[in-house]
């Protein structure tokens, strides 16, 4: 009998313990953007025509989403692009994520540096 309670004692911590383990992103799961700010929409079209972007050692750069916070995909697979923020002298939080093998596939927002993301869908 006590080898039975320390194993579902075991299986109840191993449980437990899985519960922090994170999960694969649903692309789903990502809501799609509302009005987006003009600057982003600048960016996007900057994207669009290849450049030239305001931060080129920083832009059309691989984004890792070390963050874990879009889907899980190949590494290689996002860039980024810096949205302008006004009455920042630096690059501020705001960024444009594309996805995709060549041509953008997808396209993501985030105004808070990679916490949360919206996918922009009208591009």
């Amino acid at each position: 009998m006590r080898g039975v309670k320390k194993l579902v004692v075991a299986l109840a911590g191993l449980c437990s313990a899985c519960a922090f383990v994170d999960a694969p992103v649903d692309a789903t799961a990502i809501p799609a953007c509302g009005n987006l700010p003009t600057e982003a929409r600048d960016t996007i079209g900057l994207v669009e025509h290849g450049g030239p972007y305001p931060y080129p050692d920083n832009d059309d750069a691989r984004f890792g989403n070390y963050e874990g916070v879009l889907p899980e995909e190949e590494l290689g697979y996002y860039r980024e692009y810096t949205v302008d923020t006004p009455g920042v002298s630096h690059r501020g939080a705001r960024r444009i994520v594309t996805g995709g093998e060549g041509d953008p596939e997808v396209w993501y927002y985030t105004d808070d540096h990679y916490e949360s993301f919206c996918e922009v869908t009208d591009v």
